[in-house]
């Protein structure tokens, strides 16, 4: 048998309905009556206006009801406890605060009813009991779980408490409004949370952006990253562009629900007049990824660095991509968005020290390194403008000879000596690689 609903204290002998039978079995003691107005008839006597809240519900059922809010708040832990497997897990703490939550939601009943208006804030009176923790610990659907059984002991148990069957009703009715304004309440918490969250992340998330960008030391850039849950082994690729005018909180929301959309992780920030995305992406998912990414960006160019990994490969790929767009303009017909790769040749004569050392060792390197005719080739092709017959006679070879072994430049560098702008790649490697000599590489 379940142990009856009591008041704080037994209620004094004098005037007043006899104890009611709470639930099955259980019989509940009433309280001290309450003093009504002198004009007002004790059984029906209001505290405070309650009339637009709880009409037909005395003054004296709404006091039983707030003293026995600790019982029934331990009546709605234990069924909590045995219907919800999650909720046996919490810690002792936390299964208190819930407690404690239960019984200020009950008394706060009774203080709803005597201010229904803005007077009576239920967010700070009842969630106000527990510590911010707790929305962490349980997430909003677990909270409704929650809510749901406590509503359903008080659905059960107050209406005994009431001293006829109109008031009973009444309870009933007035419970079931309140407990739509602690749903709400309820929510308006975990969207608050959500708020302060999102805005927490938004400066974390900006932090790490701008620490790739400075080239941050990866320690100081891992322990921010991880408090976004970032992968520090994903694959990433960084593109830059100018930034929409407007709010630079709107830039970034864009960048969020475009990878909310796509199913891909990105963090974005803006830099002065520039827009930065750092994508996690596999290394050979460039193209499908970029697919609609423009749209996110400003007019005019948007590049992209070489795929990477971690956060250390992220400081490569932005440094890339920025060099990129700093020398965009001097190729205004580049594709949108354009690999800083294709902008080797606009970045060295721009001055960019990582694009002179990638040309020396990617494609200079293995001319030098390679077959000794394969360097000769590409000078004697160079010198000729390009014609493969005035090259194979300046090397005394057949112009297929001569063919093949562009051939064989092409498949070593990557770059095709029959297309005008790797040509070009070429011939900035050779004068490179001559102007810093083979040691240097």
């Amino acid at each position: 048998m379940r142990r009856p609903v009591r008041a704080h204290r037994r209620a004094s002998p004098g005037p007043g309905p006899p104890a009611r039978v709470l639930g099955s079995g259980c019989r509940a003691w009433q309280a001290d009556p309450v003093t009504p107005d002198a004009n007002a008839p004790a059984d029906t006597a209001h505290r405070g206006d309650s009339s637009a809240a709880a009409p037909g519900v005395s003054a004296r059922t709404l006091a039983t009801v707030e003293r026995a809010a600790g019982v029934l708040a331990t009546r709605s832990v234990a069924l909590m406890d045995r219907r919800l497997s999650w909720f046996r897990s919490l810690s002792a703490d936390q299964r208190s605060w819930v407690s404690l939550v239960a019984q200020a939601g009950i008394s706060g009943y009774v203080r709803w009813v005597d201010d229904p208006g803005t007077g009576y804030r239920i967010t700070d009176r009842v969630f106000g009991t527990a510590p911010r923790d707790l929305v962490r610990a349980v997430s909003l659907r677990r909270t409704v779980e929650l809510v749901r059984i406590a509503i359903t002991v008080a659905e059960e148990e107050l209406p005994a408490l009431a001293t006829d069957a109109v008031e009973a009703a009444a309870l009933r009715d007035s419970l079931l409004r309140y407990s739509r304004e602690v749903a709400f309440a309820a929510a308006a918490v975990y969207a608050a949370a959500a708020e302060t969250r999102g805005a927490w992340d938004a400066r974390v998330e900006a932090a790490v952006v701008d620490g790739i960008v400075r080239g941050e030391d990866q320690s100081s850039l891992s322990s921010r990253a991880a408090a976004l849950d970032w992968d520090p082994s994903a694959g990433v690729v960084v593109v830059v562009g100018s930034a929409p005018p407007g709010d630079r909180a709107e830039s970034v929301a864009s960048v969020a629900e475009w990878a909310g959309s796509t199913g891909v992780r990105a963090m974005a920030g803006v830099q002065a007049d520039r827009l930065v995305v750092v994508v996690a992406a596999p290394s050979d998912g460039r193209d499908g990824m970029l697919d609609g990414m423009t749209d996110l960006f400003a007019p005019g160019p948007v590049v992209y660095g070489r795929p990477a990994t971690g956060l250390p490969g992220a400081v490569v790929s932005a440094a890339e991509a920025l060099a990129g767009l700093a020398a965009s303009t001097a190729w205004p017909d580049a594709p949108r968005p354009v690999d800083s790769d294709d902008l080797l040749v606009e970045r060295v004569l721009n001055g960019d020290p990582l694009a002179a050392r990638r040309v020396r060792s990617a494609v200079y390197a293995p001319l030098a390194g390679g077959p000794a005719p394969l360097l000769t080739t590409i000078e004697a092709y160079l010198a000729a403008g390009g014609g493969l017959e005035p090259a194979a006679r300046s090397l005394f070879v057949h112009p297929n000879t001569v063919r093949y072994r562009l051939h064989r430049i092409a498949e070593l560098t990557g770059r095709d000596p029959w297309r005008p702008r790797d040509l070009a790649v070429l011939r900035t490697a050779v004068i490179l690689g001559r102007l810093a000599g083979d040691g240097s590489l």
